[in-house]
């Protein structure tokens, strides 16, 4: 018989409260730094305290920082001392160092612990949890788990738009898609989470028309495929997130697995009026 998995994730997973309680996830969060004033992503501030604030911060944005090694360290620890075996899964490596930050923690510990590095964000890492649950659930050891993953992990897609690149392009985290900067005022940029980055793959005029190309994309990424697990988020935008939930469904026909507000580790980047899916297949 497989030993206990208790699974790991960082705040950047965006899972939705009850998913973390029903499947008693342990969720390691990034802090958040005002100018004067720091938070724990999800502990000490929630979205809906988070946005209004990001708005009102006019020359000084807020930074994250991830997890330090002693945060790791002691969760492995408590966990271990439990007879846990461990699956840490973490944001893309290429836009944060906490998957790293794990891996030290992890590598300073006798025990079994794989720290996974999803190479994505925000639901696209959460549905890598959900399938490692779904495989915790069926009994398989965590090498056969880390194993599969690594194959979920290439059939997993974020596609995301936004209304403004200022807070990409304020917070460092731009990358390939400072090719817009350019028409920052007068597009909304659709971008595509591509081996760990941000890549941008179109661009529109309006939130209508940024859908639309994200299904699209879908649509041909898929190419006739069905989508194992669908995943919609939002940034302060809960209207247009149920908009696109529901067409989402009605052009995959299935139904949506998490449906979440973007946390504030994320919206730092992305800032008010995001909106996104992800899926695995």
């Amino acid at each position: 018989m497989s030993r206990k998995i208790k699974i790991v994730t960082d705040s950047t997973a965006d899972l939705p409260r009850d998913f973390i309680e029903k499947y008693d996830i342990e969720v390691v969060p990034l802090h958040i730094n005002f100018p004067n004033a720091s938070f724990l992503d999800g502990v000490t501030i929630q979205p809906k305290e988070f946005y209004p604030m990001l708005q009102r911060c006019k020359d000084i944005l807020p930074k994250t920082s991830t997890p330090s090694i002693g945060d790791f360290t002691n969760i492995y620890t408590s966990l271990l001392k439990k007879g846990y075996d461990i699956l840490s899964i973490h944001i893309s490596s290429g836009l944060s160092s906490t998957s790293s930050i794990a891996e030290a923690a992890a590598q300073k510990l006798k025990g079994q612990i794989h720290v996974f590095d999803s190479k994505s964000i925000s639901l696209g890492i959460g549905l890598q949890v959900q399938e490692a649950v779904e495989m915790v659930n069926q009994n398989l050891s965590l090498e056969n788990i880390s194993k599969r993953l690594n194959e979920i992990r290439e059939r997993t897609e974020v596609l995301f738009s936004l209304d403004t690149l200022e807070y990409l392009e304020r917070g460092g985290r731009i990358g390939k898609v400072s090719a817009l900067l350019g028409s920052v005022l007068r597009i909304k940029p659709v971008i595509r989470v591509e081996n760990g980055i941000y890549v941008p793959i179109d661009k529109v005029r309006n939130q209508k028309q940024a859908i639309q190309k994200m299904l699209n994309h879908a649509v041909k990424i898929l190419d006739g495929k069905l989508p194992h697990h669908m995943a919609v988020a939002h940034g302060a935008s809960e209207e247009a997130g149920l908009t696109l939930k529901d067409l989402v469904k009605e052009t995959f026909g299935i139904d949506i697995s998490l449906f979440s507000e973007t946390g504030p580790a994320i919206g730092v980047h992305t800032g008010p009026g995001a909106l996104g899916f992800a899926f695995t297949y």
